[in-house]
Order: C-alpha cells, then structure tokens, then sequence
C-alpha cells in the first residue's frame, strides 16, 4: 500500500502547481490593493464592495446565471428525446450515433465557435440569440451524453413490469423511466451550467461585444484594464457562486436517488 501511495505524489505536486497555487493567488490579490510589493500587504474589502456597489456588476452576474440557465433548460429539452431515441436503438446502431454526437468535440470548441461565427452572419439574429445558439451547440453533447448512459443502465425488466401492471407508454415513462434517469440529468445540468455561466469567449465572438458575460468582465480586467485584484475579486464571486450551484445539484442528486 505504500509503495502505490508514492505514486500520489506527481498528482498532488500537479494540483498544486496548476490548482492549488492559483487559487491562493486569486484569493490574495482580491482582498488586496493594487501595487503591494513582496514583504507588505494591504488588505481591503473595496474590490468586492466595488463590484456590490455598481448596479452594472451585479447586472452582468445575473445575466451570466439567466442565459447559462436557459441554456441549460434547452439542452435538456432537446438532449432528453435525443438520448431517449438513442437508448432504444440496437446496440450498434447505438455506438453509431454516439459517435456523431461525440465526433464535433474532437475539433476545439473556439474552432466550432468561429465557425458559428460564420454561419450566424448571414442572419440578423441579435446578439443574445447568437450567444444562445452557440452555447447550446457546445454543450449539448454533454447533456445528451450523459442522459443517454442513465438510459442505457435502465433495468428494461422494471419497464416490462410496470406494463404488466396495466401501466401505459407515458405512465412507464413519467413514473419509471424518467425518475430513474434523473441522475443522467442533473450530471447533464452540471456538465452544462457551470461552463456556461463562466464561458468568455463564446460571447465574445458570436455577441459581437455587445453582449458582456461574467467571463468576459474578468478577462477585460485582467488583460485590458490590467486591475488584477478587482479581476481575482469577481473571480471569487463566481467561483463560490458556482461552488453554490454545485452544492444545490448535489442535494437535488441525492434526494432523487433517496427516491429511486
């Protein structure tokens, strides 16, 4: 056991090079002020009182929440029959599809993104039906993917049972297969929501910069205003707002496998 617990230490010594050591940075520039040199630190509450106290800050986090929650919403609405259609397929024909699904992810995502670019410029959509569109293109596998693995552990004997009991297609349905595939959601709103509402550059591209996410104000104040501590301040806001909205999945996770 203790020869195979030497083998931690690489991945301990990567977390926290690339994990760990970021973190305590954003954690120290956000509650300092700007030009602390190496010996002297001067702690402050400003940078989050500042983001608190303009009506604009606020205003850009919700907008992050509201489209990474639509966004989440559409993908279920149409990953669930997607999934649904695949799972009852025969197992080659399965593979088949998933492997389409699947096949647009092995490009890189900023690659498909310009490329939405492209196809979305010829259509006078506005800016947030841009960032919409690209957003559920993106992310959309991952819900699918998700669902679809649920799907595919169903015990078909439970289904075979509840029509036994005189059960039709969508009482099976709604009462049997659905709340048994609800752990295959919430991985699915997960995998979704928390890149959404952190995502920079998909609006950057398809918004055209008229349509400012969360992500994209901590990139504007880390490489264009060059204000690392208000930057690291409302990266910290979002972190622990995500860390909220993990933390809220969870419990919906483990109440709905109570119920199962």
């Amino acid at each position: 056991m203790k020869t195979f617990s030497k083998l931690t230490w690489p991945y301990i010594a990567w977390i926290s090079a690339f994990v760990v050591l970021p973190m305590v940075l954003i954690l120290l520039y956000a509650f300092t002020v700007e030009g602390n040199s190496i010996i002297t630190f001067h702690f402050t509450l400003e940078n989050f009182a500042k983001f608190f106290s303009d009506a604009i800050f606020p205003m850009v986090l919700w907008r992050s929440l509201k489209i990474a929650f639509f966004t989440t919403v559409i993908c279920i609405l149409i990953g669930y029959p997607a999934a649904y259609v695949i799972a009852e397929m025969p197992e080659k024909k399965q593979d088949f599809f998933i492997l389409l699904i699947t096949l647009p992810m092995w490009i890189n995502m900023l690659i498909r993104t310009y490329s939405w670019k492209g196809i979305l410029s010829y259509f006078s959509f506005d800016s947030q039906i841009n960032v919409m569109i690209g957003m559920v293109y993106n992310f959309l596998p991952f819900m699918i993917l998700q669902i679809h693995t649920s799907l595919s552990k169903l015990d078909r004997n439970l289904l075979t049972a509840a029509k036994d009991l005189g059960a039709n297609e969508v009482e099976t349905f709604l009462r049997v297969t659905l709340p048994l595939s609800m752990s295959g959601v919430i991985s699915g709103i997960t995998l979704v929501f928390l890149p959404a509402v952190s995502s920079f550059f998909i609006p950057k591209l398809l918004g055209g910069g008229e349509y400012v996410l969360i992500g994209n104000l901590i990139e504007n104040y880390f490489i264009s205003v060059g204000n690392w501590n208000y930057g690291s301040a409302i990266s910290l806001i979002m972190a622990l707002t995500i860390i909220a909205s993990m933390y809220i999945t969870k419990k919906i996770d483990k109440k709905t496998g109570g119920e199962e």
